[in-house]
């Protein structure tokens, strides 16, 4: 049995705000999501399609990270790939490189594609589109039994109204945008603002992810905020920086049910993305035994914010 689940993957096309590029590093999220549970949990599997040019180089990450790849399909149309335009204020534009009907092949979500044992999961963690209805994927997966966690793809166009946002953030356990995401769901205010709006819209637990000035969260029933700071590291490249540490908060709250246990590992997952382009190529021992010295530095860090 797998214990933690992460979805999708594509192929990252990075430029950088001086000109710089990187080309094919493994990205989409699931990737990056399945590292951060990786980092805490020995149980981890992806769930994602790929085409006949997946480079052999990710196969072997993937191996040597010990991360499941049997719900990994094989399809016969060119993996998913994209364009990362990274602007000087942080900002991320992604512009796919492949047609509508390769779209449509890798981004289709069936339950059949979940592999049996996936299916007795402590943990998933999905994408959901900002002006997502209602979910029937998203809906089977809760069926199962797992807690789910989700974060939104992108902005939402519009504010939406009390009830779509309702629905929203209530189709799982922890919602996590970050904060052009919150802001595009609630409106402007400050960050513990926004983590309020968005618990008293429905969300059971909140984990907004600031950036450079860490995250805040929240829980329904709470009186009061965590904030937990970044792992002081080098930023190099942010990309995948918050699907890291959406898979680490998850396997914190799974495995602990405590805000402050869920957002160090979160922090520290992150960490992992930031200090180089790409996904690490460190080797998992050492990750290891990094992420247990980063978390105990940064505990003491870690504050609380009292509402009202």
């Amino acid at each position: 049995m797998i214990d933690f689940v992460a979805f999708n993957l594509i192929l990252d096309d990075i430029v950088f705000p001086d000109g710089r590029t990187a080309m094919g590093e493994l990205g989409g999220g699931g990737a990056q999501t399945a590292l951060g549970m990786r980092l805490w949990s020995d149980s981890v599997g992806l769930v994602a399609s790929v085409g006949p040019d997946f480079p052999e180089i990710w196969w072997e990450w993937l191996e040597a990270w010990g991360i499941d790849v049997q719900g990994i399909r094989r399809e016969n149309v060119p993996t998913l790939r994209a364009w990362q335009l990274l602007e000087p204020d942080g900002r991320r534009t992604q512009i796919w490189r492949v047609s509508q009907e390769v779209l449509a092949t890798h981004l289709a979500r069936r339950m059949e594609w979940l592999p049996v044992s996936y299916r007795q999961a402590r943990g998933y963690h999905l994408g959901v589109h900002p002006s997502e209805k209602k979910s029937d994927f998203i809906e089977n997966i809760r069926v199962l039994g797992g807690i789910i966690s989700l974060e939104p793809f992108k902005p939402a166009d519009h504010l939406p109204d009390p009830e779509a946002l309702q629905r929203l953030v209530s189709l799982a356990d922890i919602f996590s945008p970050n904060l052009e995401e919150a802001i595009s769901l609630v409106g402007p205010g400050e960050p513990s603002e926004l983590v309020v709006r968005l618990l008293d819209a429905g969300a059971p637990v909140v984990a907004l992810r600031m950036g450079a000035q860490g995250a805040l969260i929240g829980q329904q029933g709470l009186d009061y905020l965590i904030h937990v700071p970044p792992v002081p590291v080098e930023v190099v490249d942010p990309v995948g920086a918050g699907n890291a540490f959406c898979g680490g908060f998850l396997v914190g709250w799974v495995e602990f049910g405590d805000l402050v246990e869920a957002g160090l590992r979160g922090a520290v997952s992150a960490s992992f993305l930031v200090t180089q382009v790409g996904l690490p190529r460190l080797e998992l021992a050492t990750a290891l035994q990094m992420a247990h010295q980063r978390l105990q530095s940064l505990r003491p860090q870690v504050t609380t914010l009292p509402l009202g």
